[in-house]
């Protein structure tokens, strides 16, 4: 990966360090698209964690690298020059000149994400490129999601949400999602990306300082309007008021 910052797309300008609302959550939960809306409502910028991992995944599969091979990872990430957009309203995966906004969303790299995520060293650098994104974004705010970032990413976020909902509501959540794949294979890769990723982070047990929203009972915009309500407390809290 070049030393480069990757590039974004602001939505205003800043000098103060950016807000942070950190959202972690299992696979199905609604994360990103609960995240963005909340973001665009907010004014903040958005930045989907698991698109730059995905984007990996894509760019070591173009070189033809076993996923699984922690050292094959490493070779690949030498030279993974990665950028994306975080304006919600306009989003955007580059690796190198390629835009691969839809091409990270194939179910062969879905397969092979948990293997490139796995790679300690990966995810002490991709973690520090999160850092420097959102501090170098220039915007009042920026929703982050993904997983371990409520604990490892950003620990220190002033608003820190666990968003999570019931096994079979994400499977079918992810299901609708994925119109053109089987039910049973949907509900089944998700439940085989939980086991993968729950041997690298704990993302089902929100920790200390991290509010909980359950959306198994919830619609999408119940949901997004829970998640504002708990950064509107949070930082009015904060804020004495």
């Amino acid at each position: 990966m070049t030393e480069s910052t990757p590039s974004v797309t602001t939505a205003r300008a800043g000098t103060a360090a950016p807000v942070v609302v950190a959202i972690d959550g299992p696979a199905g939960s609604g994360k990103s698209s609960v995240s963005k809306a909340a973001a665009g409502r907010l004014g903040y910028g958005f930045l989907d964690t698991g698109a730059a991992y995905r984007a990996l995944a894509w760019h070591a599969l173009e070189h033809g690298a076993d996923t699984s091979d922690a050292t094959a990872v490493l070779e690949v990430f030498g030279d993974f020059d990665y950028a994306i957009s975080l304006d919600p309203a306009d989003r955007w995966v580059r690796v190198g000149g390629v835009d691969v906004t839809a091409a990270i969303r194939e179910p062969r790299v879905t397969d092979a994400v948990s293997g490139v995520a796995r790679v300690g060293a990966v995810r002490h650098a991709v973690n520090e490129l999160f850092r420097r994104l959102v501090a170098s974004a220039g915007l009042a705010g920026v929703v982050v999601e993904g997983r371990d970032i409520t604990t490892v990413v950003f620990p220190d976020a002033p608003v820190r949400v666990l968003l999570t909902a019931a096994p079979e509501v994400r499977a079918a959540r992810r299901s609708a999602e994925l119109t053109d794949q089987d039910a049973a294979k949907v509900a089944a890769a998700l439940h085989k990306r939980d086991a993968a990723d729950s041997t690298v982070v704990d993302f089902l047990t929100a920790a200390e300082g991290v509010l909980v929203v359950d959306s198994t009972h919830l619609d999408f915009e119940q949901t997004v309007d829970a998640v504002l309500s708990v950064v509107d407390n949070t930082m009015g809290a904060r804020d004495g008021r």
